[in-house]
């Protein structure tokens, strides 16, 4: 009689074969972005339970983080001052600690039983007794017994919607452990060698370890090669994409030509040496031969605008055409009201193309551009319709590019024949992150500001201090200056932020400052409307700007001399560094004022940052930390593939070998044909086909 053999299961294979898991659960593990037997593979533990992270309940120690381990010993709904809460009890050898829900215990009430054994972690506190609120929590099997057995548990990241499939720490240990039973042996993607040069272990072993550490070395070894992993593939992604942009050919312009030495001469101040070293690595790329590819980051009023002006008017003097694109109407206003003062006294032609420009108007501007009268265009999102055609794109400057997809920079390239890139940014990227993503591009960095800049102090304060700041403002309006009060609604279209903010306009119209001329701008307004708004407060008609976030980039009024933010703990550092830097921008000192209205310690922590740099990189480093890449700088614009080990905070000689290692391999083989790196090449095509534009490597 023959016996069957259960037929191995792959790594491509539907989560819903895993023995454990089934149809029911594959559809909850999809919320979570598992598919397949390699997702769930890559779904890593949050953390581990081990002996030396367990305390005991009589050695805990009040406003401290800690891991109990221990036997649900009660549980119930409570009720207190009007409130009910879910409490559960849990005992050790050495005494009981309480574990309070006040929400979300419609779920947690049936999760746990008298007698079970359970893992909880969270902030000690006491209320009568020692307690954790809403505690993290692992139910363990009765045979788990880290404190005796010394063996580490993970512990699985989980939502709702898995727990309620049965999908808990518990289980997915389980389903781990079995499969590795039936699972078909994992090729590894580098070769023997390459794992070698860089003390790598399999990938195999390093899946198990990460699942099941046998030891922290082990654990470490496995971490180091799948955050190598993550870091090497988006390096190769950069390495290939730098070595086909530096093939496309690039037009030379390698005189600068009187236009600009015309708009040199008429500048009111003279560059900073960190301009003036800038410029010189903008016009090697015009002599160079091959397209410009560059990124141009600098703090807030480092002078970035009057560079675009400067290199646009190298391709302009040569007859060819310049496009500025910017994320929004009112940065694009701005840009176009500052070149066209920087050009008061020179012949350039340049016109501003948005949504909002009238249906006449923008038919003469299209067909200047089509037939090369118009020498320069700065504008939105609309200079990428299709109807919009140049006679001659021979250079593009992108602002605040992160803000903008892959394929809307790829859409305004196409209206040229690879038209030189300058990108720009006002948020300084921590190197890290640049060489993450932005590691094809060459990086120019203005880390100098103008002598002539005031400068900006910044204080946090309580609500029971507004007083003290509207009497600043009023004392500053008196004096002739301007003042800008901005609002947390993050996105525009979250109706209740917005309106809290109108409201916040109501009451400081009718009650605080109803003898002050005051505007409202949000993001939701029309483009005819929002202009008028800005055009009041630009002519000093009105003095003080009540604002969401639209006012984050693009605005710049030298009058201005106070920005208050309400609800600053709402916000990231890097974004309330961009919003201050609305102020102090000429001879006027200027003054933050940050409101916090919640977060407690932690966000007090982490405001008091702001009160103490102003260095636009430290603060990024700061953020990049607290906050994560994905909402700094937009990675999601670049659609890379999310982070699951790497930590771009953390990781940066990790980051630095894994670029040598992939620019390397690049150069041996730059179209990644040998047979050993095919595989690097499908992962590649697979996982980045995004990402791969002007790419020759499919």
């Amino acid at each position: 009689m023959s016996v069957k053999v259960s037929p191995l299961i792959r790594l491509t294979d539907s989560v819903q074969y895993v023995k454990g898991i089934g149809p029911v659960r594959a559809e909850a593990l999809q919320e979570v972005g598992v598919s397949t037997v390699e997702d769930l593979l890559y779904y890593f533990p949050r953390r581990y339970l081990d002996r030396r992270s367990v305390s005991p309940i009589r050695d805990l120690r009040i406003g401290e983080q800690a891991t109990v381990l221990g036997r649900v010993t009660g549980k119930g709904m409570k009720y207190a001052r009007r409130r009910k809460f879910f409490q559960v009890t849990i005992g050790d050898d050495g005494g009981t600690l309480n574990c309070v829900w006040f929400r979300g215990f419609e779920w947690i009430q049936d999760r746990f039983q008298v007698g079970d054994r359970v893992a909880v972690h969270g902030k000690v506190e006491f209320y009568k007794q020692m307690q954790m609120v809403h505690p993290d929590f692992d139910l363990m099997d009765q045979d788990e017994d880290p404190l005796h057995t010394g063996k580490i548990v993970p512990l699985y990241p989980g939502t709702a919607g898995l727990k309620a499939t049965g999908l808990d720490s518990r289980r997915f240990r389980r389903v781990i452990r079995d499969l590795w039973e039936r699972l078909a042996p994992i090729p590894d993607l580098f070769t023997d060698a390459f794992r070698h040069q860089q003390s790598l272990p399999a990938l195999e072993e390093s899946l198990q370890q990460i699942h099941a550490p046998d030891d922290d070395s082990s654990y470490g070894q496995a971490a180091h090669r799948l955050k190598f992993d993550e870091h090497f593939f988006l390096q190769l992604l950069m390495a290939v994409r730098r070595r086909s942009l530096d093939a496309l050919p690039g037009r030379k312009f390698p005189e600068l030509g009187p236009l600009v030495r015309q708009i040199y001469r008429s500048l009111p101040y003279r560059l900073t040496n960190a301009q003036v070293r800038v410029m010189r690595e903008i016009r090697g790329d015009f002599q160079a031969g091959r397209m410009m590819n560059r990124l141009l980051q600098g703090d807030v009023g480092s002078g970035k605008t009057v560079l675009a002006l400067l290199a646009a008017a190298i391709v302009v003097g040569k007859q060819a055409q310049v496009a500025v694109m910017a994320p929004t109407e009112i940065l694009a206003g701005q840009h176009y009201r500052a070149f066209t003062a920087l050009c008061a006294n020179v012949d350039l032609s340049l016109a501003l193309l948005t949504g909002s420009t009238p249906k006449e108007e923008r038919q003469t501007i299209l067909q200047k551009l089509r037939d090369g009268e118009l020498s320069l265009v700065i504008g939105t999102h609309a200079l990428i319709q299709k109807d919009v055609a140049f006679k001659d794109l021979a250079l593009m400057i992108v602002d605040e590019q992160h803000r903008f997809g892959v394929v809307q920079r790829g859409q305004l390239m196409e209206k040229g024949v690879y038209p030189h890139v300058l990108a720009m940014t006002a948020t300084p990227i921590p190197r890290t992150l640049a060489i993450t993503y932005h590691g094809d591009m060459d990086i120019s960095v203005l880390d100098e500001l103008p002598g002539n800049r005031a400068g900006v102090i910044t204080t946090v304060i309580q609500p029971d201090q507004l007083d003290e700041t509207y009497q600043l403002m009023r004392r500053e309006v008196e004096l002739g200056h301007q003042c800008f009060l901005v609002y947390p609604v993050i996105t525009e279209s979250e109706k209740g932020d917005l309106k809290a903010a109108s409201a916040g306009y109501a009451h400081l119209k009718k009650k605080v400052f109803p003898d002050i001329g005051m505007g409202f701008l949000h993001g939701r307004m029309k483009g005819p409307d929002k202009e008028q708004v800005m055009t009041a407060f630009l002519a000093r008609e009105t003095h003080i700007l009540i604002a969401t976030t639209v006012i984050e980039v693009g605005i710049d009024v030298p009058n201005a001399t106070v920005m208050v933010v309400e609800n600053a703990e709402r916000f990231g550092l890097t974004q309330l560094h961009q919003l201050r830097g609305r102020i102090g921008r000429g001879s006027l000192k200027g003054r933050c004022v940050l409101i916090q209205r919640g977060g407690g310690d932690e966000s007090a922590q982490r405001l008091a940052i702001l009160e103490r740099t102003s260095d636009g990189f430290e603060i990024a480093d700061q953020d990049l930390k607290l906050r994560g890449h994905g909402e700094l700088f937009g990675a999601r614009q670049h659609g890379y593939e999310k982070m699951r080990m790497a930590d771009l905070a953390n990781d940066g000689p990790i980051i630095r070998v894994a670029r040598q290692a992939a620019f390397a391999l690049i150069r041996h083989d730059p179209n990644l044909d040998q047979r050993e790196h095919r595989p690097l090449k499908q992962v590649l095509i697979d996982k980045y086909r995004q990402q791969l534009d002007f790419v020759t490597i499919s």
